[in-house]
C-alpha cells in the first residue's frame, strides 16, 4: 500500500489561514500541521484546530511578520522596522549568489521559535522544518538546533528527490506548472497518487486558507490557498482518496 502524508503549513499566518486549515482538519484529510510560532495568531489557530490527535510541527519562519528575538540582535534577517526581510529579498540575494543570513543570528531566532512552540503546544514538535527561503545558512541553523535538542528534523530536498526522515524515504510531490495547479489542485493530487510507490512515503504540502486583509497585503499566494481549502474540504475528494491503494499517515507514523 502507498503511504501518503498530507501536510498543511502556515498555522498562525492570519485568521483566514487558520480558518482554512481548521476546516481541512475537520474534514479529515489533514492530520499534520506546521505552526508559525512567531505569528500573533498561532495560539488562536491552535484553539481552532482542537489539536488532540494531530501531528504538530514547527514551521520555522524568518520571512513573515516579526521575530521573537530582539531585532537589534538579528540585523541580518530584519528590516529597519523590525519585521523580517521578505522572501523576495532572499530570492534576490540567491540570484546574485549571496546569502545574507548570519548563522549566529538566525540560531537565536530558531531557538526562540522552538521555545515558543513548547509554550504553545506543551510538547516537543513531532517534526521540525523551515518555511522555504533561499538561504543555506538558515537550513544549516535548523540542522544545528534539531541536533542540539534531538528534534526530528525534516530537511528540504530537491523536487522528486527523496529525503530521509528517520528510516523512511519521503518524496515530495511539487507541481511543475504552478499556475495550472492553482486552478485545479485536485488534478495534481491524482497525479501524485498515480506516481507514488510503495517503497517510500509521498508528501504533499498544502497551504489552505481563506483570504483576509492581512493575507492579501502580505502574501503572493492567495488563489492556491482558497483552491486547496476547497479541495481538502470536499467530501468527494475524500471518498476518491479512500478508494485508492493509499494509507494516509503523519510524521509520527513513520518509522
Amino acid at each position: 500500500m502507498k503511504r501518503f502524508l498530507l501536510r498543511a503549513d502556515d498555522l498562525g499566518y492570519s485568521d483566514g489561514v487558520n480558518c482554512g486549515i481548521a476546516a481541512a482538519v475537520e474534514a479529515g484529510l489533514i492530520r499534520t500541521v506546521g505552526i508559525m510560532t512567531n505569528m500573533p495568531l498561532a495560539a488562536s489557530g491552535l484553539v481552532r484546530l482542537k489539536a488532540d490527535g494531530l501531528c504538530l510541527g514547527q514551521h520555522t519562519n524568518i520571512c513573515t511578520g516579526r521575530p521573537l528575538t530582539d531585532p537589534a540582535r538579528i540585523p541580518s534577517i530584519v528590516e529597519g522596522d523590525g519585521h523580517f526581510k521578505t522572501s523576495s529579498a532572499y530570492r534576490d540575494a540567491a540570484g546574485r549568489g549571496e546569502d545574507f543570513v548570519v548563522l549566529d543570528e538566525v540560531l537565536l531566532e530558531i531557538e526562540a521559535q522552538y521555545r515558543r512552540f513548547l509554550e504553545l503546544v506543551g510538547r516537543e514538535p513531532e517534526y521540525f522544518e523551515g518555511h522555504a527561503v533561499a538561504s543555506p545558512t538558515f537550513f544549516r541553523g535548523l540542522e544545528i538546533v534539531a541536533e542540539r535538542h534531538h528534534l526530528p528534523y525534516f530537511a528540504m530536498g530537491a523536487p522528486g528527490e527523496p529525503v530521509w526522515f528517520r528510516s523512511t524515504r519521503v518524496i515530495s510531490y511539487i507541481p511543475e506548472d504552478f499556475s495550472a495547479y492553482e486552478k485545479d489542485p485536485y488534478a495534481f493530487l491524482k497525479l501524485a497518487v498515480a506516481s507514488a510507490d510503495e517503497d517510500s512515503c509521498r508528501l504533499m504540502v498544502f497551504h489552505p486558507g481563506y483570504i483576509d486583509a492581512y493575507l492579501e497585503d502580505h502574501s503572493s499566494m492567495t488563489e492556491a490557498r482558497i483552491r486547496e481549502a476547497d479541495m481538502l474540504t470536499d467530501s468527494a475528494v475524500a471518498e476518491w482518496l479512500a478508494e485508492q491503494d493509499v494509507e494516509l499517515v503523519t510524521y509520527a507514523d513513520l518509522p
